[in-house]
């Protein structure tokens, strides 16, 4: 099993992540309040700007303060 570092010592199971996305459109805003009413949510940004939504198959969305470049390994 692969981890994706999304900052501040959080990781996310790669082979569960689906898409790494900006928070700016609309459509990504409604996903991330759905997530939070049905309680999926993870916000892993520790008070600081999302920005990137990382999207699971497991119906959970992950807000990090890194970029969706940053998310990735080089």
């Amino acid at each position: 099993m692969t981890l994706l570092d999304i900052g501040f010592g959080n990781f996310v199971s790669r082979s569960r992540v689906i898409a790494i996305v900006s928070p700016d459109s609309a459509p990504i805003k409604r996903l991330v309040q759905m997530a939070k009413e049905k309680e999926l949510l993870i916000d892993a940004t520790y008070g600081r700007k999302t920005a990137a939504v990382i999207i699971c198959d497991t119906d959970h969305v992950v807000l990090s303060s890194l970029t969706p470049e940053a998310c990735l390994p080089t």
